[in-house]
């Protein structure tokens, strides 16, 4: 994990904010490396991870002066990221083979299609992800990690500086939530 300077770090976040452009090449350059790994760890794509890495870098400076607390910067940084990869990650998936469409339906190859079938999985992955984006932020990065992007704990915690035990709190504290929502929460029921 990389240790970072918080305090230094803070500092020239504070000068960020007044327009100071060293201060915000500064932090990049303290930065950068760590982010680049972030994205890449979530997307698994060196170019996927370099434009997310811009990407993210370019909303940080354009909301730089939202930061309450300049000394949890890197903290922001990786939500931003993990945003941008997320929707990424979201834009690479449209249209991919697990839609099934009219042609399929129609199809003579697959005899086990039944329409029905397909709305209920439809409908319970809809479901599903409305639960999860419900959940607070550090649930939902893991479980997103760890289930969508098949990630193991050991890259999580490299991938959001923080230690292994920390992810599998959230993961367990995710996981008893979304039971919770989806109604498969402890029954009394003997």
């Amino acid at each position: 994990m990389s240790d970072f300077n918080h305090i230094y770090i803070g500092k020239l976040v504070k000068l960020a904010q007044t327009g100071d452009s060293d201060s915000f090449a500064e932090l990049y350059a303290l930065t950068y490396q760590h982010i680049y790994n972030y994205a890449g760890h979530y997307l698994r794509d060196p170019h996927l991870a370099q434009d997310a890495m811009q990407e993210t870098y370019v909303n940080a400076l354009k909301n730089i002066r939202k930061i309450k607390e300049p000394t949890l910067f890197v903290a922001w940084l990786n939500q931003i990221c993990f945003r941008v990869c997320f929707d990424m990650a979201n834009r690479r998936n449209i249209g991919h083979a697990s839609d099934v469409t009219l042609s399929d339906i129609l199809s003579d190859e697959n005899p086990d299609y039944n329409p029905e079938n397909q709305y209920e999985i439809s409908y319970e992955k809809a479901e599903l992800e409305n639960a999860v984006s419900s959940l607070p932020f550090h649930e939902y990065q893991v479980i997103v990690m760890r289930y969508y992007n098949d990630m193991k704990l050991e890259e999580i915690a490299a991938a959001l500086n923080c230690s292994r035990s920390s992810v599998k709190r959230w993961l367990a504290s995710g996981i008893k939530k979304l039971s919770e929502l989806l109604g498969g929460g402890d029954s009394n029921e003997k």
